[in-house]
């Protein structure tokens, strides 16, 4: 943090510790850097220690050639499979297959290239996000400069609307409020003061800094540059940015571990044809056609085509839910997921201040309705409160109030103000009718060390009004009366008990209290200075204390409900406090254990893996604690996905297995650093990229099933004929048409198979389990061997009987009509037969359609008859093939009736 790490100077020189800026008084910082605040630095100065502290600008991080990263992309097992397939067709004559092969591998190397830019483009984002002009105070004068030429000294002069341009301390405030959400996930502005702080005071906690990239939102300040670029807050997230390197998804791991076992699958079925074809002494020209054309066959070069076709067609699913997706990779990587951890502002609450309870005149009242818009109303719990109490209390709601809330619910203001107005409006006191009654003629600012704001009115009487709002505990103070429903009352003790009770309890829930408070005049004051108003603003009449919130999204318990049953556990991470984020938690439905930063800080490796694992509820975190928290959570192997919208998520987004960040909230760094991005900024949009990316892995199972089984079954005929001194019973140019009709059609519309109906209802899949694991195995073994046997037994029964050309046509035929049971087993997955799911696929009805007529003409078409080496089958023959292939589709049945197949076990 900025005053307890080391600085680098631009050289990559060690400087010694910066002081710890917060914890030091005005007059101190002043006097380390040598600079009169009412000058500022003279040029000479300035022109020094930019040649030292280098210029006021994020670093960019070092960039991998563009032919490294295609090198990376085409080095992987499965790719250098492929390309090696690619030849052998192109040896054999299927050009058609090597040139698809060939596409795949340069589509593989463009996306991998592309992705690779993006760590770079949130660099940039960060870079972007730098106030461009600031205005500073040198050599006596106020001048507008570049943010990049500042440097430690410099005098900056801060007012609302404005972003900070750097990190620097308060010199002088006045009701300076900053919106430090983007950094800390404060939910509120922060109220800042030129008075020192403890110096472990956590980030969120240093109210006498200003921290570059945030904004002001409310009243004006100084203060005086203590680092710049690099050596800032949101240097320390770039530095975070840059070190955080992306690790191959879950889907990546499993692909590179299939391409090596089918590797060396291909490379034994080789060795192993060409050996008993040569010892049964066959033409060795044919028997290295017939080796290749197998190895072909063996490999499912279309699954990285299916790979890209399924997520490329989830990710335009997820993009009509409002999920744009920037990896493909990532739509996959979220369906495995077994841990969201979420930011609170913005991603669980809707980042909007919401008045939810008001006590006024010993009557409470709750209030409906959420955001900026005035739809809702204020429902009494008891006895009503009296309508002109109600009134007052209101009304000075909006008088002692800078924002202005559109019809349309647009904010232009503090949000705890804004939230004030839409009160006011659910009340029936219309903020414009007001003001223009009681116009303002004077204020005194909200300050953090009064705690309080007070404007001045005038009235059509000729009086005035004095309105009040602040902490509940210093306007207690200066209240002497309090207002009851048949008048105001003196305020005893036993009044400031009640009071005191409904604001605890209202803390209690998680709100933040205000109180407001009025003092009437008969005449207009003579002197209206804020030291005046400040006097006046005593002996008030306390009208009532008013309870605020950043509601939860109406949604997001639902979605954390439907987790929960999918097995996957949410765990809020957020900057605000403890009783903030318990109170949320708790209406979300999330369990209430908490730990906080410095807890965090604090834990060993171990320590905090444990936490990790038990907390539901992280409060007071850095982007430091973050970071920790993911990598803690994956080293427990957990497939962890985070959300966030601000610049400090950026590190967690990137190290998380996938990063999910906010549209419309969310930053731009945060954007370019995530994987998916939530248009719509809803948590409950989450869950349906989970049964997406859930969908997608089964599907890509089911095809991985079935070509498995497939390329088994061709092995296995192949040598079975061999080693039963059986006629080749499929040709070299045979096995090339399997192959090029089962990878096709039939296997990419498999990719496009709709979710199941239980894809929500069953834990997430474990992240260390294989696509090809023991049970899995032990179907395609089972599957190949019926199918070798299925063939083999038809061109045993059919060579005595029709000669070896028809008798291997038959053959032929019901080995590819074995594919087609094949994959309407693999399209059920778990479901039965009898299931509607059967018919929920029409293109993979139509792709088997498709490849029954293929086949018809490849035995019945003269041309194709002399291509194929095929003759023409009767019925008889078909019904044969047809019979003999449905045994696969009855041992599918048998399955699945005495539980061999427990249900989604092959999704």
């Amino acid at each position: 943090m900025t005053g307890e790490t080391s600085r680098e100077a631009p050289g990559g020189t060690a400087r010694r510790p910066a002081p710890s800026w917060h914890a030091l008084s005005p007059r101190e910082v002043t006097a380390r850097l040598d600079v009169d605040p009412e000058r500022g630095l003279d040029e000479p100065q300035a022109r020094a220690r930019r040649l030292r502290y280098g210029p006021n600008r994020l670093a960019a991080a070092k960039r991998r050639s563009v032919w490294r990263v295609v090198y990376d992309q085409v080095a992987s097992a499965l790719v250098v499979l492929l390309l090696g397939a690619s030849v052998v067709a192109a040896i054999v004559g299927d050009l058609l297959d090597a040139v698809v092969i060939l596409a795949v591998v340069v589509l593989n190397a463009v996306m991998g290239l592309r992705q690779e830019l993006r760590a770079e483009r949130a660099m940039e984002a960060l870079r972007a996000m730098l106030a461009p002009r600031a205005t500073v105070r040198r050599e006596g004068r106020v001048v507008q400069l570049p943010a990049e030429a500042l440097v430690p000294g410099d005098v900056v002069l801060v007012g609302a609307g404005d972003r900070v341009p750097a990190d620097a301390r308060l010199l002088r405030v006045e009701g300076l409020e900053v919106d430090e959400s983007a950094l800390t996930g404060e939910s509120v502005p922060v109220a800042k003061r030129v008075e020192r702080v403890p110096e472990d005071a956590p980030l969120g906690d240093r109210a006498s800094m200003i921290w570059m990239n945030t904004v002001v939102t409310r009243g004006r300040g100084e203060a005086m540059v203590v680092a710049t670029g690099m050596a800032t807050e949101m240097g320390r997230v770039a530095r975070l940015l840059q070190q955080t390197e992306e690790e191959p998804t879950p889907l990546q791991r499993e692909l590179d571990a299939l391409g090596k076992r089918l590797a060396a699958v291909a490379g034994l079925v080789v060795l192993l044809v060409f050996g008993l074809g040569w010892l049964r002494g066959e033409p060795l020209v044919q028997l290295a056609l017939t080796s290749i054309a197998l190895a072909v066959a063996a490999i499912p070069e279309g699954l990285p085509a299916v790979v890209s076709v399924t997520l490329a067609l989830g990710m335009h699913r997820m993009a009509q839910q409002r999920a744009i997706v920037r990896r493909m990779a990532a739509v996959e990587t979220l369906g495995a997921t077994t841990v969201i951890c979420t930011d609170k502002t913005g991603t669980l609450t809707l980042n909007q201040m919401t008045a939810r309870r008001l006590w006024a005149g010993g009557c409470e009242a709750r209030v409906s309705g959420s955001g900026y818009v005035a739809e809702g109303a204020i429902e009494p719990l008891g006895p009503p409160l009296p309508s002109e109490l109600r009134r007052a209390l209101l009304e000075v709601a909006v008088l002692c109030n800078d924002a202005v809330v559109t019809d349309a619910g647009e904010l232009r203001g503090d949000p705890t103000e804004g939230s004030l107005l839409v009160l006011a409006g659910k009340g029936g006191v219309r903020a414009e009718e007001v003001r223009a009654e009681a116009p303002r003629l004077g204020e005194l600012p909200f300050d953090s060390s009064r705690k309080f704001m007070v404007t001045l009115h005038g009235g059509a009487d000729g009086g005035a009004r004095l309105a009040v709002k602040g902490a509940i505990d210093v306007l207690l103070e200066r209240c002497a009366k309090l207002a009851a429903p048949r008048g105001e009352v003196p305020l005893d003790e036993a009044g400031r008990t009640e009071v005191l009770a409904q604001a605890e309890a209202m803390a209690a829930e998680g709100l933040r209290v205000l109180a407001l408070a009025e003092r009437r005049f008969e005449r207009v004051p003579s002197e209206h200075d804020p030291a005046t108003l400040d006097e006046l603003a005593r002996q008030l009449t306390l009208l009532g204390v008013v309870g605020l919130e950043d509601p939860p999204r109406p949604e997001a318990a639902e979605a954390i409900a439907l987790c929960r049953r999918a097995g996957i556990r949410v765990k809020m991470i957020t900057g605000d406090h403890r009783a903030t984020a318990v109170a949320i938690a708790e209406r979300l439905g999330l369990p209430t254990e908490v730990m906080e930063g410095p807890r965090i800080e604090a834990a060993d490796e171990a320590t905090l893996r444990a936490q990790a694992q038990r907390c539901a509820v992280f409060a007071r975190v850095s982007p430091e604690h973050k970071v920790r928290l993911v990598e803690a959570l994956r080293a427990e192997g957990e497939v962890v996905a985070m959300t966030g919208d601000g610049v400090n998520d950026a590190p967690a987004l990137k190290r998380a297995d996938i990063g999910v960040a906010m549209g419309q909230s969310g930053t731009e760094v945060a954007k370019e650093a995530a994987d998916v991005v939530l248009a719509d900024d809803n948590f409950a949009t989450i869950v349906g990229a989970v049964r997406e990316g859930r969908t997608i892995y089964g599907n890509l199972v089911k095809f991985v099933t079935f070509q498995v089984s497939t390329n088994i079954g061709a092995i296995l005929t192949v040598a079975g004929a061999g080693l039963l001194g059986l006629p080749m019973p499929l040709t070299a140019v045979q096995l090339l048409w399997v192959n090029i009709i089962m990878d096709g059609p039939p296997a990419m519309a498999l990719g496009l198979d709709p979710p199941q109906a239980d894809a929500m209802r069953s834990p997430p899949r474990d992240p260390r389990s294989r696509i090809l694991n023991v049970r899995r195995l032990g179907w395609m073994l089972l599957a190949g061997i019926v199918m070798a046997a299925g063939t083999l037994w038809t061109l045993h029964q059919a060579v005595p009987r029709w000669g070896v050309v028809e008798a291997r046509t038959l053959a032929f035929t019901t080995f590819v009509l074995f594919q087609v049971w094949g994959a309407l087993d693999a399209h059920l997955g778990g479901e039965p037969p009898w299931s509607r799911y059967l018919l929920t696929n029409g293109r993979l009805w139509g792709a088997l359609g498709t490849v029954v007529l293929l086949q018809a003409l490849a035995v019945h078409w003269p041309w194709a008859q002399r291509v194929m080496g095929t003759t023409s089958l009767d019925v008889h023959h078909w019904s044969l093939a047809l019979g003999v292939a449905a045994s696969l589709g009855v041992l599918a049945v048998v399955r699945r009736a005495t539980g061999w197949l427990r249900p989604r076990s092959l999704v």
